[in-house]
């Protein structure tokens, strides 16, 4: 049992980390919108409202990751790495889209 719970707490950490990440990423890219001509603005905050909405949904799935039990934690596992490959590709789709 504890074993467990130390994995699930490293993940989460883990996780936390990587999310802490992404958000300073995509204030990097707020900042850029901030410079952008105002066409180019429109596409950048589309974007990075796409982003935070999946920054909030990536969220959510810690905290559920966070509370939830023993037995239900390999299975949040699973689903929280697929939310997090999608936001961390979107992420870097966005930071290249829009650099330069």
């Amino acid at each position: 049992m504890n074993v467990t719970l130390n994995m699930k707490d490293a993940y989460a950490k883990k996780l936390k980390g990587r999310l802490d990440g992404w958000n300073a990423d995509i204030d990097k890219l707020k900042a850029k919108a901030e410079e952008a001509e105002a066409d180019m603005q429109l596409e950048y905050y589309k974007e990075i409202e796409s982003l935070r909405e999946r920054q909030v949904e990536a969220m959510n799935k810690l905290d559920e990751l966070r509370e939830s039990g023993e037995e239900a934690w390999d299975d949040l596992k699973a689903g929280m790495e697929n939310a997090w490959t999608e936001l961390g590709d979107a992420v870097k789709s966005a930071a290249t889209r829009f650099s330069g």
